[in-house]
């Protein structure tokens, strides 16, 4: 019997990337090592996302000294409250 190998995972869109992050935050993830790991990213990419979430204030950064802290805001809680519900109808399309 022949068995063929998983195709590649699809690429994240920039949208789940974002989700993906704020989902992390929002289970106290904190740090931006933790994060990127967390989400699966590059440095550079975590980076990138970060500073949308913080820019549309789905994200706060706290700096406390040298550190870096990033929290999730009522606005990012709404806005995955929204996805999961906007996912939830599409899977129930299945």
């Amino acid at each position: 019997m022949h068995r063929s190998f998983p195709s590649a995972p699809e690429k994240r869109s920039r949208i789940k990337l974002c989700l993906d992050v704020l989902k992390v935050i929002s289970k106290g993830v904190t740090k931006p090592t933790n994060i990127m790991y967390k989400s699966n990213l590059s440095w550079a990419t975590l980076m990138e996302i970060l500073e949308i979430l913080v820019n549309e204030d789905l994200v706060n950064l706290e700096i406390v000294g040298k550190r870096k802290r990033y929290k999730i805001t009522q606005k990012g809680l709404d806005t995955l409250e929204y996805y999961r519900k906007v996912e939830e109808i599409f899977m129930a399309l299945k």
